[in-house]
Parts: structure tokens; C-alpha cells; sequence
């Protein structure tokens, strides 16, 4: 009986093993594999096609998650992966295919990031000539009177949460490595104008009444999606509020917390503060139109969500966040694994329920209201999704100290 009873009380307390969050290989290795699986050239992230070669933002936040994974996993084939990207799209002359600087397309600013890295490394002056043509576009980029940099040349006086990302954290390490060594004063000028940018686009994507910001705004109040009195998109779409959050921890690794950058980090407190009321209670994770979550036919997505478990472990291990903030983005990702990755058949894992892209206006007349967001394609494995998976499976093990 006694031997009846250990078995019994042994079978109802094991848990059985995760597929997924209890394999032995760390899941930001697992992830850069996969995709690298799926994608045999750096060139085919975003869904390229094969043959074809794009200065693109999301090529640079993936190839960058995988360089960081690289360092810490001891993965130098991460590494060899993204610089076959960079030597074949950045030229013996520092052109790159596919970049124009006149098109002052801000998105265009945010793969030059690994190039600081990729210059260490190889010195080669291609990579060097690159990152101070996209300083240049900086400095020359269109601006509102108060500051803030257009998100294209094209989207006149435009400017989208996602626009900080594309920006800012290279703004802010090209200055920490280049300006301020040298010149304390210039840098502290240029952390101004750096910590502007947030500023500005939260006071004018503000929505009092959700306490979250939304899409974008047009200073010019022009804009058939916008509102005539605030300027504002009609809704806060939920990966436009993670790029966001992503941008104020990503940033604030080079300008650290001063009295300078404090209002970043007053912002960063308030989104953290409100976005639990927005979450699905039982998942856990946040919806494609982030301010409607009760509204028929929203979805739960996940590369905005897998953005703001990111933000919210790096930026409690960073201390930009309390503390506690750490475990409760731990459990999150575990929730997120449990409701977005899956296993295939190969072995490798994905994400699933990923928005494929979203904006406003342009050709697509694109027009930021709800069934708009809910019309855009859903698909798996959008590195928008990926690459910060990678990078949150690291804090991940960080938070379990593996």
C-alpha cells in the first residue's frame, strides 16, 4: 500500500515536461535557428524574395537580435549569417542597394545598428561610410517647427510612434561612440534632441481617455485618417505602442538615466502602469487594435505583444523599471509561448497570429480605423515578431538566471 501511495502522490505532482519552454536549448538559439532554417539567405527575411536584396528595417532588427544572441549563447555562425546580409548589400564604395538618403525614409536609419558592431569587427570602410551617410540623413531629415523628425519625406509633417524606433536608438549611439568622447557639450545637445523625440510624440499621440498613445499624428491636421482638432490617428494599434517601448529601453541602454532622460523613463512607467487593463485576463497578452480589447472581431497579436514583455524584463533588469517588473514579464513570456509558438514538423518552432504590416494613408489610402487594422493579412514568422522574441527569450534566461 505504502508503495501504491508514493506512486500515486508522485503522479499527481509531475508536471509533464513543456514541448517547448522546458527543451534544453536556450529558445533565443532554438528561434535564430529556425529562422535561419527557413531563410538559407539573410536577404529573404521580411519574405523576399529569393534573388532579391532590401535595405530594410526589420533584416536589421532581426540580424541584430541574432548578433546579441551570438555573444551570448557562443554562436558565431549568428554572426556570419548577418554580415553575409551586410557584405552583399553594402558596396566596395559605401552605397548601399536599394538606399536613397534623399528619400529621408526614417525607417531607413534603423538596419545601419549592426553596422557599429560589423566595423569593429572588420574595419572595413564600407561600414564606416555607411553609418555616417544615415548621420548625415539625420541632420538633414524634415522636421516639425517643434522638433520632431517626419517619418518620410513623403508623409509630410507625419510623425508614428514606429518612426521612434527607426530612429533614435542609433541617433543615441552614434553619439555616445562618436560625439560626446570628444565633444561633451555637442553630445549633451544632441541627448536633447534625442529625448525630444519621445516627448513630443507622446504629448501629440496622447488619448486622455485610454491613457494610451495612438498610431501617429499630422501636425499639419491635413490628413484624411486624422483627427482636424488633435492631429491624431484614430485608434492606439498595439505594435505601434510596442515599437514605441522598444525604443525608449533600447535608446536609454546608451544615454542611460539622467536628469535628461528621466521624462523617457516617465513615460515608460505610465504605458506599464496602463497596459495591464488592456491585456486578454485569461492570456494574458495584448490585441492588433490595443485600445478596443472587448470589440468584436479584435485578435490577440503577437508581435506587439511579444514587444512589451521584451521592454518590460530588459528595462526591470536594466533598473529603468521596478524590479518586480522582471518575473511578471518572465511568466508573460511563458504565456506568450503557451499562446503564440509551435512546433513543427522539421523541429524548428514559430510564431503564429503576427500582423503583417500596418499605416496610414499612402497609395494603400490606408485609414487607421478599426476594421482597417483588422483587414491587414495575418501570417507566422514575421520578423517583426521573431526579433524580439529572440531578444526576450535571452531576458528570459536572464530571469531564471540560465
Amino acid at each position: 500500500m505504502l508503495l501504491a501511495g508514493c506512486i500515486l502522490i508522485a503522479s499527481c505532482t509531475s508536471q509533464p515536461k513543456h514541448p517547448i519552454l522546458d527543451s534544453e536549448k536556450p529558445l533565443a538559439v532554438w528561434m535564430a535557428e529556425s529562422e535561419m532554417t527557413r531563410m538559407p539567405s539573410p536577404a529573404q527575411i521580411d519574405f523576399i524574395p529569393v534573388g532579391k536584396i532590401k535595405w530594410n528595417y526589420t533584416s536589421g532588427l532581426e540580424l541584430l537580435a541574432m548578433m546579441e544572441a551570438a555573444k551570448e549563447y557562443d554562436r558565431p555562425d549568428f554572426d556570419v549569417y548577418a554580415l553575409r546580409y551586410y557584405d552583399s548589400i553594402v558596396q566596395p564604395d559605401g552605397s548601399v542597394i536599394s538606399y536613397t538618403k534623399e528619400r529621408y525614409n526614417i525607417d531607413h536609419i534603423c538596419p545601419g545598428r549592426p553596422l557599429f558592431e560589423i566595423y569593429e569587427k572588420t574595419g572595413e570602410e564600407r561600414y564606416l561610410k555607411v553609418m555616417q551617410t544615415l548621420w548625415e540623413q539625420l541632420h538633414e531629415h524634415p522636421r516639425n517647427p517643434d522638433g520632431g523628425f517626419w517619418h518620410k519625406q513623403v508623409y509630410t509633417r507625419q510623425m508614428w510612434l514606429d518612426g521612434i524606433y527607426m530612429g533614435q536608438p542609433y541617433y543615441a549611439e552614434y553619439v555616445m561612440r562618436n560625439v560626446m568622447p570628444n565633444d561633451e557639450e555637442k553630445g549633451k545637445a544632441y541627448v536633447t534632441d534625442i529625448v525630444n523625440q519621445f516627448t513630443t510624440i507622446a504629448r501629440h499621440t496622447y488619448d486622455p481617455a485610454t491613457g494610451l498613445f495612438r498610431h501617429a499624428y499630422d501636425d499639419a491636421r491635413e490628413q484624411f485618417w486624422c483627427d482636424k482638432e488633435t492631429g491624431q490617428s484614430a485608434h492606439a494599434w498595439g505594435r505601434a505602442m510596442g515599437w514605441y517601448t522598444m525604443a525608449i529601453v533600447e535608446t536609454l541602454q546608451y544615454l542611460g538615466v539622467t536628469e535628461q532622460t528621466q521624462p523617457m523613463i516617465t513615460i515608460l512607467e505610465h504605458i506599464f502602469n496602463t497596459l495591464p487593463k488592456y491585456a486578454n485576463p485569461e492570456s494574458g497578452m495584448w490585441y492588433q487594435v490595443c485600445d478596443s480589447p472587448t470589440r468584436e472581431g479584435n485578435y490577440e497579436e503577437s508581435t506587439g505583444s511579444i514587444m512589451f514583455i521584451y521592454t518590460m524584463m530588459k528595462s526591470a533588469r536594466l533598473g529603468y523599471l521596478p524590479a518586480e517588473y522582471q518575473a511578471k514579464g518572465a511568466k508573460l513570456f511563458e504565456q506568450f509561448v503557451d499562446r503564440f509558438v509551435k512546433l513543427e514538423e522539421d523541429g524548428t518552432i514559430s510564431i503564429t497570429d503576427c500582423c503583417a504590416v500596418a499605416g496610414l494613408g499612402g497609395s494603400g489610402m490606408r485609414s487607421g480605423t478599426y476594421d482597417y487594422y483588422l483587414s491587414e493579412p495575418i501570417r507566422d514568422n514575421d520578423p517583426k515578431a521573431t526579433g524580439p522574441f529572440i531578444w526576450a527569450a535571452m531576458e528570459y534566461d536572464r530571469a531564471q538566471q540560465k
